[in-house]
């Protein structure tokens, strides 16, 4: 009986087809990203910190995916260069010898791998105290309220009484350490912006906190956050964004809210009809209309009918397309349905405007107002 023999090594010609393919499979995934190879690798990363909290957590997934790229490397290219040096060749029946156990090996890849495991977890533990770290004395503190569907902001004072409240965006000092408590008075919420590279859960019955500090770097930069638990089926509403802005323009900005909220409420929403009254309502968290005509140096009113009961709806007007002009209209705070007000208007010149919920700022819930 003939001996089993071992299989001898790949033949030049072999080792060029699979260079070829390897080749043709990089370039296909290349091409897959529009040819451009930064983006390709850009596609395995989380988005770039913008918090000091951010960035530790990115250190941290750099070093993962360090030691992951490096093992699948080795893993894969032992896998490749095992299939193709002892391939079965024709005429080769036989088993070629086979060799159980090597104390060695064994040894060897029992504790390399748990080298690695115990440092990434010395890692890990060394970064989550550091973003879970609670400051004493934080330069602001917010309590976010996540409830079915929308997001609240009360500022508060270093006793924890409120100064005032906001809706989206939550504007911040950059450069200043922000602590957010989280409050849900019903179901589970959960607190993301991808660009802080952080999630905390908003549990009823929980005070879970957090602090963040913007980079100074990305002042005027605004982020866009959201709900990252299914609550409910308006949870797609749930989003909101945080704005960073410098100190001077948060202490302008915080001094005239607390003067807002000090101050008596608006008779606008209360007032006569004017001339011309223009209809809308707000039902399933969505606007009956996103488009709205008024003619230009004429009083006018708007009648807002909230008709979603438990979620709270305002209209806000604002100069210009987009949210960033000059507001002409202040809905005052987000009201819930169902209940009706009357905002009365002052002329306004011929132009663009925009209106929004200020509790959803979202495409469903922000339309055109033209004068002319």
């Amino acid at each position: 009986m003939t001996s089993p023999s071992r299989m001898s090594g790949a033949s030049p010609t072999v080792l060029v087809v699979a260079a070829v393919i390897l080749l043709v499979l990089v370039g296909a995934a290349v091409l897959a990203v529009g040819g451009n190879l930064v983006r390709l690798v850009e596609s395995f990363y989380p988005p770039a910190g913008v918090t000091s909290e951010g960035h530790e957590i990115r250190a941290l997934y750099d070093l993962v995916f360090i030691f992951a790229a490096v093992i699948f490397f080795l893993v894969e290219g032992l896998i490749v260069w095992s299939v193709i040096r002892y391939r079965r060749k024709p005429g080769q029946d036989e088993l070629p010898p086979q060799t159980h156990g090597n104390n060695l090996l064994e040894v060897i890849w029992t504790i390399i791998p748990a080298a690695i495991v115990g440092l990434l977890f010395l890692f890990s533990v060394q970064t989550l105290g550091t973003v879970d770290a609670i400051s004493a004395d934080p330069s602001v503190k917010v309590r976010a309220t996540a409830s079915r569907f929308a997001w609240q902001f009360d500022y508060l004072d270093q006793s924890g009484n409120s100064l005032f409240t906001a809706y989206s965006p939550m504007i911040v000092p950059v450069g200043q350490k922000v602590q957010v408590s989280l409050r849900s008075p019903d179901v589970i919420h959960a607190f993301y912006v991808p660009q802080f590279l952080f999630k905390r859960d908003v549990v009823p019955g929980v005070d879970n906190k957090f602090d963040f500090a913007v980079d100074p770097a990305d002042v005027g930069q605004t982020f866009r956050g959201q709900c990252a638990e299914l609550c409910g089926t308006g949870h797609w509403t749930m989003v909101f964004e945080v704005k960073a802005v410098t100190d001077a323009e948060y202490a302008t900005w915080r001094d005239e809210q607390i003067a807002a909220a000090q101050a008596s409420p608006s008779p606008a929403a209360s007032g006569g009809p004017a001339e011309l009254n223009l209809q809308l309502a707000a039902n399933n968290v969505k606007y009956s209309t996103l488009s709205l005509e008024a003619p230009a140096d004429t009083a006018f009113s708007i009648t807002f009918g909230n008709q979603d009961e438990g979620v709270p709806h305002n209209v806000d007007i604002y100069e210009g397309e987009g949210t960033t002009g000059r507001r002409v209209l202040d809905g005052g705070a987000p009201f819930e349905g169902k209940e009706t007000v009357i905002y009365q208007l002052q002329p306004l010149p011929a132009g663009v405007y925009t209106f929004n919920c200020r509790a959803h700022p979202i495409p469903a819930m922000t339309g055109t107002l033209t004068v002319k």
